[in-house]
């Protein structure tokens, strides 16, 4: 099985920390269910070129939150995710991302309003399509 996930080498966050979100939001958007087996370590350090060492920190993070579980022998699974906790997990994936957009707006020096428009402008384009 390959994950549909991207590194970005250039963003500030530890490589680890970004398949950490990437499985995270994969689960709680219902892209991944419960009891859904997830790739090797071994197998999603290969995909995305990166060290084993980085795969196991990512797996061991999510287990240690609740959203996989690793069966010894057969492999690692998705964990079930209550509703409240996929609820929080998903405004927060948003409002930080939103607010990474902000921050790099702010960056290159647009103003408020202009950031406003550009928002309602992304949302009117994805909303629309």
């Amino acid at each position: 099985m390959s994950l549909p996930i991207e590194i970005n080498e250039e963003r500030q966050e530890p490589i680890y920390h970004q398949i950490e979100e990437q499985i995270m939001t994969l689960i709680v958007s219902e892209h991944l269910l419960a009891e859904t087996a997830l790739p090797s370590i071994r197998a999603l350090a290969s995909q995305l070129g990166c060290s084993v060492i980085t795969t196991r920190r990512a797996y061991q993070n999510l287990e240690q939150r609740g959203y996989i579980k690793t069966v010894r022998g057969k492999g690692t699974f998705v964990q079930q995710v209550d509703t409240k906790e996929k609820s929080t997990q998903k405004f927060k994936t948003v409002h930080d991302a939103a607010k990474r957009a902000v921050q790099i707006a702010k960056q290159h020096e647009y103003s408020e309003p202009e950031v406003k428009e550009l928002f309602l402008k992304i949302i009117k384009e994805e909303y629309d399509a």
